[in-house]
C-alpha cells in the first residue's frame, strides 16, 4: 500500500523532473508533436488544444479528489451496484469535479458520466456538433476501495468523426496519458507508440475478468485458455482504463475483454490507434464503445487475436 504522503512525495518528484524536460502542459503536446513530425496543422487544431487542454484539466482535477480521499478508505460507505460493482464517496465526488469543468466550459455538450447513471446536459442528438464527454471518474473502484494502488481517471470526448480528445490519469503515480485525433499519444508529453513483438507468442497481454456479461462467461474463458497457451504471458490489474494506457505506451502488447461500459473505454481506445495500436469489436468492427466488447494491440498481433476471439465467441 502506497500512503497518501508518500505518493505526494512521488508526484512532487516527477513534476520536478518533468518540468526540466518540457515548457509544454500534456494539454498541447498533441498539435505540438504534430508540428515536431512536420504535419501540416488543420484550422481547427486551436480547438483540438482547448478540448485536449479540458479533458486534462478535468482528469487532474478528478485525480486530486481521489488522492485526498485515499487515505480515508476505511471510513467510507461502499454502496453496491451490482455484482463486484461498487460506488464510492470518492466516485461521486471526483464526478463532481469533472462534470462542474464541463459544464463551465461546455455547456452545450452532452456528458455521459459513471455514476450519474444518464445524460447530463443536453441530448446527445441536440449537444453541439454532437460532442459527447465520455467520463469515468475511477476507473478500478474495487482496486481503491482494497488499497490496491491501480485506479486512474478517464476522460474522452467524441464528437461526429469519432473520438476527438482524450486524458486518462493515474493519480498515485502522475502519469497523464494524452491524445488527439491526428496528432498522436502521449505520456507526461513524450510520444508513446505501441510495440512490435512480431508473433503473438511473443505478446504480453492483459484482460479483465467479466462480472456482468455471465451468460456469456464460457466463451470468454476459452479465449483465456486460447491465449495462455498462445502468448507470453496474461495479466489482469482491474482497470480497464489503464489497460488500455499501457497498451498505447507499449507495458503490454494487447488486451481483451468483453461487457464494459462506453465510460471504460472511450478515452483509452484513442490512445491506442494514436499511438499505431489497432482497437476493434469483437466483429473485428469499429462497435466496441457500444458494445463493451474491445480487443486493443498493436498491428502484428490484433489480427490473431480477434481470430481467438472469434473462434471463441462464433463470430
Amino acid at each position: 500500500m502506497i500512503a497518501l504522503t508518500e505518493a505526494r512525495r512521488r508526484i512532487a518528484e516527477r513534476r520536478r523532473a518533468a518540468a526540466k524536460r518540457r515548457t509544454r502542459p500534456a494539454g498541447a503536446a498533441g498539435a505540438a508533436g504534430a508540428a515536431r513530425r512536420g504535419r501540416r496543422l488543420p484550422a481547427e487544431t486551436g480547438a483540438i488544444d482547448f478540448h485536449l487542454a479540458a479533458a486534462v484539466s478535468c482528469a487532474r482535477a478528478a485525480g486530486r479528489v481521489l488522492l485526498e480521499h485515499w487515505g480515508r478508505r476505511a471510513t467510507f460507505t461502499v454502496q453496491r451496484k451490482g455484482p463486484n460493482d461498487f460506488v464510492t464517496v470518492a466516485d461521486h465526488a471526483a464526478e463532481e469535479a469533472i462534470v462542474r469543468i464541463l459544464r463551465s466550459r461546455f455547456p452545450d455538450h452532452a456528458v455521459i458520466a459513471e455514476e450519474s447513471a444518464a445524460l447530463t446536459g443536453p441530448v446527445a442528438s441536440e449537444a453541439t456538433a454532437g460532442y459527447r464527454w465520455y467520463i469515468d471518474p475511477l476507473d478500478g473502484t474495487t482496486n481503491y476501495i482494497h488499497g490496491y494502488p491501480l485506479f486512474g481517471v478517464s476522460i474522452g470526448l467524441m464528437d461526429a468523426q469519432g473520438m476527438r480528445a482524450a486524458a486518462v490519469f493515474d493519480p498515485v503515480r502522475d502519469e497523464m496519458f494524452t491524445a488527439a485525433r491526428g496528432f498522436g499519444a502521449f505520456l507526461n508529453g513524450e510520444p508513446m507508440r505501441v510495440t512490435r513483438p512480431g508473433k503473438l507468442s511473443n505478446a504480453l497481454l492483459v484482460t479483465g475478468i467479466p462480472f456482468r456479461s455471465l451468460d456469456r462467461l464460457d466463451n470468454y474463458l476459452a479465449t483465456f485458455r486460447a491465449f495462455i497457451g498462445g502468448s507470453a504471458g496474461i495479466r489482469r490489474d482491474g482497470s480497464a482504463a489503464l489497460d488500455l494506457a499501457y497498451v498505447a505506451c507499449g507495458r503490454y502488447d494487447g488486451f481483451w475483454e468483453m461487457g464494459l461500459s462506453s465510460w471504460d473505454v472511450a478515452a483509452g481506445s484513442l490512445l491506442v490507434t494514436e499511438a499505431g495500436g489497432v482497437v476493434t469489436d469483437f466483429h473485428g468492427r469499429p462497435g466496441f464503445v457500444d458494445s463493451g466488447d474491445i480487443i486493443a494491440a498493436g498491428p502484428e498481433i490484433h489480427a490473431p487475436m480477434l481470430a481467438i476471439v472469434r473462434d471463441a465467441y462464433g463470430r
